[in-house]
């Protein structure tokens, strides 16, 4: 929805500024994987290349930029319309923690039964995709920052961290995911 309005406004302003190029990339991702898409984007900029560099910076970041997400619970999710009532309490009677990704739409990814097998779980994900290679990570949480920041020594200690910091799930991702949500956005080096 967004990137449909993001091309609605191109042709404004295009109107409203013509002889501006605009160029509209779906990033495919959520959460800071959108982030360091922008970030690639961006340093391409200050480097001087132009639109089509950009762009090309932007989309080979793209198809690097990997999202694990572990809910604390399931009852955000139902309330947001993305699970079924029977689901969502089946999930809270056997205390489950949704694990999700996101590589063009969000997916399921499993369950587990505590924070900490979930965020076990996102870590050998993570470790899966980069192996021992340098890696770019950003931790993410929706109003757990004292989590987030054990998360972070834990990523800075079992991986090779080019980059490493601590961001918030935006208000609208951290109603849909509730409180207690962590996750990582990252790519390898």
């Amino acid at each position: 929805m967004t990137y449909g309005v993001a091309q609605l406004a191109t042709g404004y302003a295009e109107a409203e500024l013509p002889g501006v190029n605009i160029e509209v990339l779906d990033s495919r991702t959520a959460t800071a994987a959108e982030g360091f898409i922008a970030l690639a984007a961006a340093r391409a900029a200050e480097e001087g290349k132009d639109l089509a560099e950009v762009t090309k910076a932007a989309v080979e970041m793209q198809g690097k930029v990997g999202v694990f997400v572990v809910l604390d619970t399931i009852r955000h999710v139902y309330r947001s319309g993305r699970v079924p009532r029977v689901a969502s309490q089946a999930g809270a009677i056997l205390n489950i923690r949704p694990i999700l990704t996101v590589a063009d739409l969000v997916r399921f990814m499993g369950v587990a039964r505590s924070r900490e097998r979930g965020i076990e779980r996102i870590l050998k994900a993570v470790r899966s995709k980069v192996g021992s290679s340098p890696v770019h990570v950003a931790v993410m949480h929706a109003y757990a920052p004292e989590e987030a920041e054990r998360l972070k020594e834990r990523v800075s200690s079992e991986f090779n961290c080019s980059e490493l910091w601590i961001t918030e799930f935006s208000p609208i991702m951290g109603y849909a995911c509730g409180t207690g949500t962590v996750g990582l956005a990252f790519y390898p080096a």
